[in-house]
């Protein structure tokens, strides 16, 4: 381990700190106690693995920062199935209007928000490991997250529609989130791809 990840182990055991307190926070009057397991367990294994992982291949605080902003998004998706996250109700009480009100939206977007966030939050980590355990260069490690954004967006579309097929109903619905939107999937794949590459592009201008 490096001098530079020692010192930076404070701050990222006090990230992972306020993620745990955010997961716990999130199961307070629980909404959806039906899927909660299944939407946290993510953000759960992310915790009790991390102090290991990190002491194995250190990751710098930028780094894990990125994972654990992306998780906390998550978590609060979670919370809320993500269909229902009340976006709408925070602006209004802050605001006296509602986002969909002012953008003309018909659907919650907040899944949209949240897979776009993982391509762009994506960027950093991917890349300081493809550089630093993968002996890439710049441009080797930007076309590894562009390849990881991708891949990892199919595989959890994938994995939406299969359990749609195991868990039929209402259950499924709610973690599955289409709110009828046929092309949900794509939209989606579509989003993190563009996150990952906007931020890939202001990187290369600096």
């Amino acid at each position: 381990m490096t001098d530079a990840s020692v010192t930076t182990l404070p701050a990222q055991r006090r990230l992972l700190g306020a993620l745990l307190i955010l997961l716990l926070l999130a199961q307070i009057e629980q909404p959806y106690p039906e899927i909660a397991l299944l939407q946290h367990i993510p953000t759960m294994l992310l915790l009790v693995a991390a102090p290991a992982l990190l002491r194995r291949w250190p990751l710098s605080t930028a780094a894990l920062a990125c994972i654990v902003a992306f998780f906390a998004l998550h978590t609060l998706g979670g919370r809320y199935a993500y269909s229902s996250v009340p976006y709408d109700a925070w602006a209004r009480t802050l605001t006296g209007t509602s986002l969909s009100d002012v953008f003309g939206w018909s659907r919650n977007h907040y899944d949209r928000l949240v897979h776009f966030a993982f391509g762009a939050l994506s960027v950093i980590p991917v890349a300081e490991i493809a550089r630093r355990w993968g002996g890439l260069s710049h441009r080797g490690a930007a076309l590894t997250v562009l390849a990881w954004v991708l891949a990892t967006s199919c595989l959890y579309e994938i994995f939406e529609w299969l359990l749609t097929i195991v868990a039929a109903g209402e259950t499924a619905d709610r973690y599955n989130g289409q709110q009828g939107d046929i092309w949900d999937a794509q939209k989606d794949m579509a989003l993190a791809a563009l996150g990952a590459i906007l931020v890939l592009l202001v990187q290369r201008r600096r």
